[in-house]
């Protein structure tokens, strides 16, 4: 039997399998998380949206993504909490929004770059995860699982044991463990060694265990070589994410957990630059900045289901609890909803949230011309609210997901009824606002940062920074 026939069988036998169970807390299923970094909607070769080929990477190759769709279900709309990922990765362990956590921007930066955040970042964010805030880790150790995270880290510097995991390689930023300009290939491959050791032995301690595995950002390229990552996914090579993931998958396969365990896999925001056919990425409030690959596998789970309800990242903690059997009530400051009625009913139906709409609230400078902004979304619509120009944008995103037609001035009663709601929000959970800074220059921020280069911006959106050029022009 061929590589593509023993592919093609093991697929049918996932979907066969991973839709017999559902399990309760009598009978707790493994859990399984992987978080990509910097990777967005159409950065796969997974068409996230069944209804829009664009949604799916040209020239990527993503087999083991690939797998994960096939014998589970994908979100068309499936956002980041965040632009940036200490925030995005905040909001994934705890279900709390970057907004009530004040964790809004990058933590961990080195002492030479106070003056920077000062300058260009004046809201200041926090940059270490609260420790009366409850993980998902710390929900589910005290039910009896096992817990381990491996890989990024970077919501601040305790140790992640503080914060529920067992087990972990340490408070990991961008430079892994051993604090270098590109961790991987290396530690990619060390995550995914760890990982699986930590499921072999918690297979033979018949222990339900949960696995986070975080990826650091490839910025040599897919394979660690030192061309461009876009050079990379142009020639058609295999990254290293998608080759750790195979592996787990694999081993899954391997340790006959495959009828007992859930797999997820999400990034934390979009990739830098432009992220075709939405508008804008990395830093920017923009779809292309929030939108992302979301997929989740396992046993009840329909395969090959894409669901067209929105989802985000704060979803998934208590999806997790939900499909853990967790009991106990959970936290009262919670803002995400459990995704198993859409899991358990081929993707249909509505996610129960404390909040009806989603808000992405981003008060810095950082990589869009426009500057501090915040978004909310509710049903097809997106508001985009500008803090320097006090502008107001409206989208509706069933018709322009590329964010292209400004409805604003069609419809302002959508744009007062959406701003108020945005209002409200941000008030209920005391969220910092900017303070403006109409001398800052984006390129200058983005190029300042560690790890970062001037490909950030919003590029798809030369008009409004054409306007925003002319303005400063007669302001002078």
């Amino acid at each position: 039997m061929n590589l593509s026939s023993r592919l093609k069988l093991l697929i049918s036998f996932l979907s066969i399998v991973w839709g017999a169970h559902l399990y309760s807390a009598e009978n707790p299923p493994n859990i399984i998380l992987i978080v990509g970094e910097g990777s967005g909607w159409s950065s796969s070769s997974v068409q996230m949206d069944d209804r829009n080929p664009a949604s799916k990477g040209a020239g990527v190759r993503t087999p083991g993504l690939e797998r994960l769709a096939t014998a589970g279900m994908r979100f068309s709309d499936g956002y980041a909490a965040s632009p940036r990922c200490t925030p995005s990765r905040a909001a994934i362990f705890t279900g709390i929004s970057p907004a009530a956590l004040q964790m809004t921007f990058v933590g961990d930066r080195p002492a030479s770059g106070e003056n920077i955040k000062m300058k260009f970042f004046p809201a200041i964010a926090t940059a270490e995860m609260p420790a009366e805030v409850t993980t998902t880790a710390e929900l589910l150790k005290e039910a009896g699982y096992a817990t381990a995270h491996y890989g990024k880290w970077h919501v601040g510097r305790a140790n992640p044991s503080t914060h529920g995991f067992e087990e972990n390689d340490g408070a990991n930023s961008n430079g892994g463990p051993e604090n270098v300009r590109s961790p991987n290939p290396k530690q990619a491959m060390e995550m995914t060694k760890l990982a699986i050791d930590f499921m072999e032995r918690q297979v033979k301690a018949e222990r339900p265990f949960f696995l986070q595995m975080s990826h650091y950002p490839n910025l040599k390229g897919a394979d660690g070589s030192g061309r461009t990552r876009r050079q990379a996914a142009d020639s058609g090579e295999v990254g290293i994410t998608d080759q750790s993931f195979s592996q787990i998958l694999d081993a899954v396969e391997r340790l006959g957990l495959i009828d007992s365990t859930y797999i997820a896999y999400t990034t934390d925001h979009g990739t830098p630059g432009r992220n075709r056919p939405l508008n804008g990425g990395k830093g920017t409030i923009w779809d292309g900045g929030l939108r992302v690959p979301f997929i989740i596998a396992g046993p009840g789970i329909q395969s090959g289901v894409c669901s067209h309800v929105r989802v985000s990242s704060v979803d998934l903690f208590p999806t997790f609890a939900e499909l853990a059997g967790i009991q106990k009530p959970l936290p009262k400051n919670l803002e995400g909803g459990s995704l198993v009625p859409l899991l358990m009913n081929k993707g249909l139906g509505a996610v129960k949230r404390t909040n009806e709409e989603f808000v992405a609230h981003f008060p810095h400078y950082d990589k869009d011309p426009q500057g501090p902004a915040s978004a909310i979304f509710l049903g097809n619509y997106k508001l985009i609210r500008v803090y320097e120009t006090e502008e107001r944008k409206l989208f509706d995103l069933s018709k322009d997901p590329g964010e292209g037609n400004n409805l604003a001035e069609k419809l302002p009663k959508k744009v007062k009824e959406l701003d108020q709601r945005l209002t409200d929000y941000l008030t209920g959970v005391n969220a910092q606002m900017p303070t403006l800074n109409p001398n800052h220059d984006p390129s200058v921020t983005a190029s300042s940062l560690p790890g970062e280069t001037r490909r950030g911006g919003n590029r798809g959106n030369r008009r409004d920074r054409g306007n925003r050029d002319n303005r400063n022009q007669k302001e002078r």
